[in-house]
């Protein structure tokens, strides 16, 4: 038995050895400040945070994680939490993409647009509400809930506090856990907005920006 746990173990090590010395076929890494790293320039840790981006929910290193392998430990912590966010927040995916977009709408955030306002429509939100937020004005066709998140987020954003108002009407739709996963959600995309305002990370060829 002894034996058995031995070479099960030496496997496991082997496999994950092949892993980090084999450059994934998907890797499709971008940048413009910040250079576009090849597999076999990183470090361990940094071929580490890309076998968890590839082996996840995302499937996918595009966005902010170019840049984010400069620091790694940081990188694969972050991206974790935003996979969190993204997938699992308790705000149904609709509504959640809708504060995602108010984020990327408050930082004009290019290329979280163009990724994000093609899920907000995949998962319900109207066009002419995503229409209204990209002109940098308050929807007017919001339903109920879509008018809950929307002053919570954006007061929040623009003033830096939420009034007792809007907070007792998030936390009466969607419970304080709710109110704690839009603030989540909103942190990670502020973060990943300032990446990729910062990195002036480019849109896929042939994409034009859809934001003033």
């Amino acid at each position: 038995m002894k034996s058995i746990t031995v070479i099960w173990a030496f496997v496991v090590a082997l496999t994950a050895a092949v892993a980090q010395t084999s450059a994934p076929a998907n890797l499709n890494l971008r940048g413009d400040r910040f250079r576009a790293l090849k597999w076999e320039e990183m470090t361990p840790e940094q071929k580490t945070m890309i076998n968890n981006l590839l082996s996840g929910e995302r499937g996918t290193t595009t966005g902010p994680f170019n840049a984010l392998l400069r620091s790694p430990e940081m990188g694969d912590l972050a991206q974790k939490f935003g996979a969190a966010q993204r997938f699992h927040s308790s705000i149904p995916r609709k509504l959640n993409e809708f504060a995602i977009l108010i984020t990327a709408r408050f930082w004009t955030s290019q290329y979280e647009w163009y990724a994000h306002s093609r899920d907000g429509l995949k998962y319900g939100l109207e066009q002419p509400v995503i229409d209204s937020l990209a002109a940098n004005k308050r929807p007017g066709n919001m339903d109920a809930d879509e008018t809950v998140v929307y002053n919570f987020c954006h007061e929040l954003l623009t003033t830096h506090q939420v009034s007792d108002g809007n907070f007792k009407a998030a936390v009466d739709k969607f419970g304080e856990r709710g109110v704690v996963d839009l603030i989540g959600t909103m942190g990670w995309y502020n973060m990943v907005s300032m990446i990729l305002n910062t990195d002036r990370y480019p849109l896929p060829d042939g994409a034009k920006p859809m934001l003033k």
